[in-house]
Formats: structure tokens, sequence, C-alpha cells
């Protein structure tokens, strides 16, 4: 029993990406890749919505910003696992989004969902 449960133990440690991740490197990415379309400081909405607060926001819900059908109708809640998979193809995860940036690399993906993580209000 005991070689069962560190094994799975360690499985589930790696499947946690902001265990690992680097919420000061997740800023630098945000501010080089987000903060074209994004804002995190203030709930003022941009080219996208602001995403302050956006960990555990059901996805489409920021005031007064105007979403495409498909993600206000979406379902989504926007968990770490969640904005991962968005970030990684956005149109991929929700058909008929008006997102066209993704972030293809696993580690940059983590690090700027740990920084969102934090409530995303910069230092």
């Amino acid at each position: 029993m005991r070689h069962l449960v560190l094994p799975a133990a360690f499985t589930i440690l790696l499947a946690q990406p902001s265990l690992a991740a680097d919420a000061d490197h997740g800023k630098v990415l945000f501010q080089r890749q987000c903060a074209a379309c994004h804002q995190v400081a203030t709930p003022r909405n941009g080219v996208g919505p602001s995403l302050l607060g956006v960990t555990n926001r059901p996805a489409g819900t920021a005031e007064g910003f105007g979403y495409s059908p498909a993600l206000k109708g979406s379902g989504l809640t926007w968990t770490a696992e969640n904005l991962d998979a968005y970030l990684a193809n956005p149109g991929g995860r929700v058909p008929g989004t008006r997102m066209p940036t993704r972030v293809a690399n696993d580690a940059d993906r983590a690090d700027i969902v740990a920084f969102l993580q934090q409530g995303a209000a910069p230092n």
C-alpha cells in the first residue's frame, strides 16, 4: 500500500500547475502578452475584459464588457484548470470566442495563471 501512496501523491503534485508556477514571472508575461487588451489593476475594460479578480469568476460576467455569445454561454468558471485550457487554445476551448491570442508554452501559462490567482493586482 505504501508503494502506491507515494507515487499517487507525487502525481497529484505534478498535476497542479500553480504549485510550481512563478507568479512574478507571470506578471512580467502578463504585461508583455496580455496588458495591451486586459486590465488587472482596475475593473475598467479595454479591448478585452478586466481580469481583476478573475479567478473563480463565471466566464462572461465582467460588468460592462460585450462578450461573444460563445463565451457568455460557455458555462465556464475561471478555475486554474479552465484558465490554463483557455489560454492554451481559446477557440478550441470556447469555439466562437473573440480572443485571438494563445499562450503555447505550458510553463508560461502556469505562471500567468499563478499571477491571476494572486488577485492580479500589481505591486
